[in-house]
């Protein structure tokens, strides 16, 4: 996900378990409140600490569910997830 904030990108990229958080102080902040264990983070643009939160802010909000993204893709849940028939 990237989100963007007047001259702030944020880039957010999941990682594989057991990575944890690699992201600067402002980023880091927001996505450890928000519950995110594992993700590769890179900020581009303004070092501005508050527009940096305000671009992760808008890069989380484009996140889905599950439900959401198999809705979308027209398949079944297990499906999305490899479990059910392919």
């Amino acid at each position: 996900m990237v989100g963007k904030f007047k001259s702030a990108r944020v880039y957010l990229k999941p990682s594989s378990p057991g990575t944890g958080i690699i992201a600067g102080e402002s980023v880091r902040s927001v996505v450890e409140k928000a519950g995110v264990q594992d993700i590769l983070t890179k900020s581009y643009g303004s070092g501005n600490p508050l527009n940096i939160v305000k671009a992760t802010f808008e890069a989380l909000k484009k996140l889905e569910t599950p439900v959401i993204a198999a809705k979308k893709r027209g398949i079944p849940l297990k499906k999305l997830f490899g479990q059910g028939e392919v």
